[in-house]
């Protein structure tokens, strides 16, 4: 039976503002792959991200570029050679697991050969901005568990982050850089994570200077983010790194993500499962990694001023496998 391919672009308006140490937004667009067979459609979401060289129009064309090989009945292992990780290969990967799913008439955990999903925490982040913001925001959140806190400006994160602490004093927190940590600060700033009570630091130094992670005490645990995307080349970061940040749109979709997980987890590392900022059509895929991760974000929907129709349930911070409707 023939197999079409469409992609389409969608824009979702983020609940006021999502900053970073590399900038703010105030919407999240997002790339939707469709596969149809017959009766079954597949769908699977990415985001496209500058920081690794992508944009909508670039992902939009890559997964366009699909399409013959798509018609031909391309499956998901064929696909991992096909196409780099990145955003277009997660959509398409993504897609043809639904897909698959939808035609055995299982569950696609059941066709992965994986147990059912269950509940699971998600951390809930907050956005970089000044001290005083921090707290209020900080406030706002301090009835969840868990608090993944955005840090990375040229100055003041030590103040950030204590006053987030005095905002949340019971939650957990995590706090992520984004490669916005220098030589000059790194071991001030680690200290007053230490100081905080922080549980994980991520990406504190850029992927291509996080060399001096090999001689910097970690009393907190280091998680490697934009230093790691799929297996390759991941044994030679276990000299800086203590855990790695999985996500569908850098390893290129839940295929090898599954695999990176394995080896992660054969190689000691602690796993965080993550996202980028989207809809529960792009979380629904990495709910199959999140009950082996020692911490997990998935909050892109909690973070977006409304979600799709038939989204994942979110109890405060603990969100539910998806329903049929949605993926999977």
């Amino acid at each position: 039976m023939t197999r079409t391919l469409a992609a389409r672009i969608e824009s979702w308006p983020i609940a006021g503002r999502f900053a970073i140490s590399r900038g703010a937004r105030t919407e999240a667009q997002v790339i939707v792959a469709e596969i149809t067979e017959g009766p079954y459609v597949g769908r699977g979401e990415c985001v496209p991200y500058p920081r690794y060289g992508e944009s909508v129009a670039s992902v939009a064309a890559e997964i366009a570029g699909m399409q013959a090989r798509i018609n031909n009945g391309l499956q998901r292992f064929e696909l991992q050679s096909l196409m780099r990780p990145g955003a277009a290969r997660n959509a398409i990967d993504c897609a043809l697991w639904d897909l698959d799913a939808k035609r055995a008439d299982i569950r696609v955990w059941e066709l992965a050969g994986l147990p059912d999903p269950q509940p699971v925490t998600t951390a809930y982040t907050l956005s970089l901005d000044t001290p005083e913001e921090m707290a209020k925001a900080a406030e706002a959140s301090a009835h969840r568990p868990l608090l993944k806190v955005k840090l990375g400006a040229p100055s003041g994160d030590a103040q950030r982050i204590r006053a987030v602490r005095k905002g949340a004093p019971d939650s957990e927190l995590i706090v992520d850089a984004n490669e916005g940590w220098t030589p000059k600060n790194l071991e001030s700033n680690l200290a007053a994570c230490a100081k905080a009570g922080v549980k994980l630091i991520e990406q504190p130094l850029p992927a291509a200077a996080d060399g001096l992670l090999k001689s910097v005490d970690r009393t907190v645990p280091i998680c490697a983010d934009e230093s790691v995307h799929i297996r390759a080349g991941l044994a030679s970061l276990k000299d800086r790194y203590d855990a790695v940040n999985i996500k569908l749109d850098k390893t290129g979709g839940l295929t090898e993500a599954l695999e990176l997980i394995e080896e992660a987890e054969r190689l000691g590392f602690l796993v965080m499962v993550g996202c980028m900022v989207g809809t529960s059509l792009a979380m629904a895929p990495a709910m199959l990694l999140a009950g082996r991760a020692r911490w997990v974000d998935l909050d892109g929907p909690l973070l977006l001023a409304r979600d799709r129709p038939d989204g994942l349930k979110y109890e405060g911070s603990t969100v539910h496998s998806p329903e049929r409707k949605l993926w999977g």
